[in-house]
């Protein structure tokens, strides 16, 4: 059953036959605890601002899949990223590649880094997954997140559909945006829904706000949504706290707010009205089923699906204690 030569032609054949009338199937965790071998993958996430933060997620679905793969001998080393910063990526890019791990599930949040990474993981044969953002045709094993795309698509008509008149800015909490994949792809589905149902009654501008350590930048956005009469805003990423924090600091309570990820900053801000729908895409599941396709590529040789999409949910004020992070107590 192993192919290795060692059985005569004539038996093999009769085993076979045997094997296919049975139906038969190998006992993978048999198979493996047998062998005596374990399998390392390492993860490298963006490191969390805080211990509410989004990043935080994935990293407990990873741990629950890990613990429930403990008798296979899973282990998972793990390294993180600035949000920040490019170079902390590339750093810890190579500290992974250095490892040479049995499989890597990565956030390829900076373009450029990850396209390096990418090749130095298949000069080794490493397989990879990506997990929050997807660059199309790198050679991944799969991909397990949000269709950042559609998610625009979706954030633009909710806005259109609470947004009567007036104009629309989209803000960037980030910086090297054009290297940043997933908040490009959200930005060019949030552009193409109005492109598309010909929504010229409003006009859109983007801003990009690389650093809001103080609050000098509230006065350059303030200045923006005054002068190009802004009604409605779009926050592309997890930092939409900071629009709430403007609004309340100058009293623009008529904007009409959308942005992403149920931290605990953008619920309050949620739960006041002022942040009108979040966008979510369950991050412990993708930490969960990354960890599960490389398992079951590199342990139980087996062929996945590549694109495994997550729920676009869309949270408001109103449905947001029925999700377990934020659900009443009784």
């Amino acid at each position: 059953m192993h192919n290795r030569g060692e059985v005569a032609e004539a038996t093999k054949k009769k085993i076979l036959k045997i094997v296919s009338e049975l139906n038969y199937q190998p006992n993978i965790l048999a198979s493996t605890l047998a062998s005596k071998k374990s399998a390392l993958f390492a993860t490298l996430f963006p490191e969390p601002p805080s211990p509410d933060g989004y990043w935080n997620k994935p990293v407990v679905g990873v741990q629950k899949r890990v613990t429930e793969l403990r008798q296979y001998g899973i282990q998972v080393q793990p390294f993180t990223f600035s949000q920040t910063d490019p170079k902390s990526f590339a750093e810890n890019a190579r500290k992974v590649v250095e490892l040479k791990p049995d499989g890597v599930v990565f956030a390829p949040f900076y373009k450029k880094e990850s396209t390096v990474f990418i090749n130095q993981l298949k000069e080794l044969n490493i397989p990879f997954v990506f997990i929050d953002s997807e660059i199309k045709n790198a050679g991944q094993l799969g991909y397990i997140g949000q269709n950042s795309y559609q998610s625009g698509l979706v954030s633009g008509k909710l806005l259109d559909l609470i947004l009567p008149e007036g104009n629309v800015l989209v803000i960037h909490f980030a910086k090297e945006m054009d290297n940043q994949n997933h908040l490009v792809q959200r930005e060019k589905g949030f552009y193409d829904w109005y492109f598309k149902n010909k929504r010229d009654i409003h006009q859109l501008f983007t801003l990009e706000v690389p650093d809001t350590s103080d609050e000098k930048w509230m006065e350059g956005v303030v200045e923006m949504i005054r002068c190009k009469n802004i009604k409605g805003i779009f926050v592309t990423n997890s930092r939409v706290f900071n629009v709430g924090r403007l609004i309340e600091k100058h009293q623009l309570f008529e904007l009409k707010v959308i942005g992403h990820d149920l931290l605990k900053e953008n619920v309050v801000y949620l739960k006041k009205d002022i942040v009108h729908f979040l966008i979510c895409q369950r991050p412990e599941e993708q930490g969960y089923n990354a960890i599960n396709k490389i398992f079951r590529y590199v342990v139980q040789k087996r062929i996945t699906a590549r694109e495994n999409y997550t729920s676009i949910d869309i949270v408001t004020k109103e449905n947001v204690d029925y999700y377990k992070e934020f659900k009443k107590e009784t």
